[in-house]
């Protein structure tokens, strides 16, 4: 206790966690939302928590409604050629 350490890429690292964590999520049938406004500061300010803590995103997550459908538009992919240029 009391012992203060450097961490090195914590930004990364929260980052993959929570790309980790939504995949949990949606695998077990859950949806997802993510936001991450900016400042962030009032999350700490409501959860009370001490300065070196900083929170990084907020997830929202729940069962979907009945029925509930993505909509189309969003499901078109572009082409790998779209996306990316190849150097032979």
């Amino acid at each position: 206790m009391g012992e203060t350490r450097k961490n090195y890429y914590v930004n990364e690292s929260v980052g993959i966690a929570c790309g980790m964590l939504l995949t949990a999520l949606h695998r077990s049938g859950l949806v997802t939302l993510t936001h991450t406004p900016n400042p962030m500061t009032f999350v700490s300010e409501i959860c009370d928590r001490p300065k070196d803590e900083k929170p990084y995103m907020l997830i929202f997550a729940g069962y979907p409604a009945e029925g509930a459908t993505v909509p189309e538009h969003a499901l078109i992919k572009k082409s790998l050629s779209d996306i990316s240029d190849f150097i032979a």
